[in-house]
């Protein structure tokens, strides 16, 4: 009885921390952006996460959790329904309170993709539908009894199930809402609309980092043993090496040692150690950071050549990361922490050959691809029906806290640039 009540303790408290996250993502986004949208960027995620909440009640739990079509989608627990019964000696409230968490953080990284341009009626659509019609699918196949859970897919906090499928989201709304006014000039060459606040941001990617203890910690369901310690342990090791990457790397590129990839290299090991965290040990959880933090460097070079406007480098830290991560256990995974569990096969390099390599690869293909074309047909259906996605030209340029909310962020500095001018 006594170790039920503590397993129950510790993942609520790992759902407040996951909570928190999102007050890291306001501050990291906000930061990242200009002041002109910091007051924008903050209201709308905490609409956008209320939204998901109720959306994650009525059907989104039902669509992972309930009993499964073909291995597709859950068709039962609807509004809350039969989840109120234990889980794995969970209370069924607290197992509920824990996956709507993760439900609004791949929603909060979808949105990356909508920053500083789109209209405040596309983030609430879009976050109903999306947290109706594509986060639950992809998690049903993976965590729900799905399809690819049968075939041994190996997330054990979700690299693929929250990272991939909110950065898949966002690419197609970057591609649909397309740059930014000023982001790139007619020769191709870009132009860095700096964010506002490196403080911010810096704040932000730490609060996120504490969050992701819970976020991965507590996604062993229990103390038993400590193994939350374990994979904490990991989460550490992997988001350290990952900023130490990055750093190295860009300071090497440019001669000088950029903050805001230093900042995005520890996300990407945060992100890319979140699929293996359970499955492997600390010395591949900082080769899994290094490889994450190096990656990220060389993504967002890429996406910005490709003229791709990410703001918040969702593509890079969650999407690219996600990928690495997510194919980081075909590689690294320890028999004892997967195979004998029954949760998958071991990694390559213990002897486990390519199958579960090759499982986490179909996993990437499968669920990246269904997260990215369902969000695109939504987006575009939206676009369609609701008369655009984007502000108009003059909203943007004057800045979505006026545009939208009819008051800034930072009143007083931003009404004193109107009076000078500048």
């Amino acid at each position: 009885m006594e170790t039920i009540l503590m397993d129950n303790l510790w993942v609520i408290i790992g759902t407040f921390l996951v909570l928190l996250m999102q007050g890291g993502f306001i501050l990291l986004e906000a930061g990242s952006t200009r002041m002109k949208n910091a007051g924008h960027i903050a209201g709308k995620t905490i609409f956008t996460v209320s939204l998901a909440s109720l959306v994650f009640w009525a059907v989104g739990y039902g669509f992972i959790y309930g009993d499964s079509a073909g291995g597709f989608i859950g068709l039962s627990n609807f509004f809350y329904g039969d989840a109120s019964a234990p889980t794995d000696g969970l209370s069924g409230s607290v197992d509920f309170m824990f996956q709507l968490v993760f439900a609004a953080i791949a929603l909060t990284i979808a949105f990356g993709g909508f920053a500083e341009r789109a209209k405040l009626s596309a983030y609430v659509v879009f976050a109903i539908l999306f947290s109706a019609l594509v986060y639950p699918v992809v998690a049903h196949w993976i965590w729900g009894g799905g399809w690819l859970g049968a075939h041994g897919k190996q997330d054990f906090a979700g690299s693929t199930v929250v990272h991939l499928t909110g950065a898949m989201a966002a690419l197609a709304a970057t591609i649909l809402l397309k740059p930014r006014i000023g982001k790139y000039n007619k020769d191709g060459s870009s132009n860095d609309l700096a964010g506002h606040n490196q403080v911010y941001t810096a704040l932000g990617v730490l609060l996120l980092w504490v969050g992701w203890f819970g976020f991965n910690g507590a996604s062993t369901f229990g103390v038993a043993d400590a193994f939350f310690g374990f994979v904490i342990l990991n989460t550490q090791l992997a988001a350290a090496a990952g900023a130490l990457a990055a750093m190295f790397l860009i300071w090497v590129m440019s001669g000088k040692a950029d903050v805001p990839t230093t900042l995005n290299g520890a996300l990407a090991g945060l992100v890319a150690i979140t699929a293996s965290c359970g499955f492997v040990e600390p010395w591949a959880a900082v080769i899994i950071g290094i490889i994450g933090g190096l990656i990220v460097v060389v993504s967002m070079k890429f996406f910005d050549k490709a003229r791709i406007d990410d703001p918040i480098f969702a593509l890079s830290v969650h999407g690219t990361a996600g990928v690495w991560g997510t194919l980081s256990t075909g590689f690294f995974a320890v028999p004892a922490l997967s195979t004998d569990i029954g949760w998958g096969q071991a990694g390559l390099f213990y002897g486990g050959g390519f199958t579960q390599l090759g499982v986490q690869a179909l996993g990437v293909v499968t669920a990246g691809a269904y997260a990215f074309i369902v969000s695109f047909a939504i987006l575009y259906v939206m676009k369609k029906v609701m008369g655009g996605l984007r502000v108009t030209e003059e909203e943007e340029i004057m800045g979505l806290d006026i545009s939208e909310h009819g008051s800034y962020g930072y009143p007083e500095s931003m009404q004193s640039n109107e009076k000078t001018g500048a």
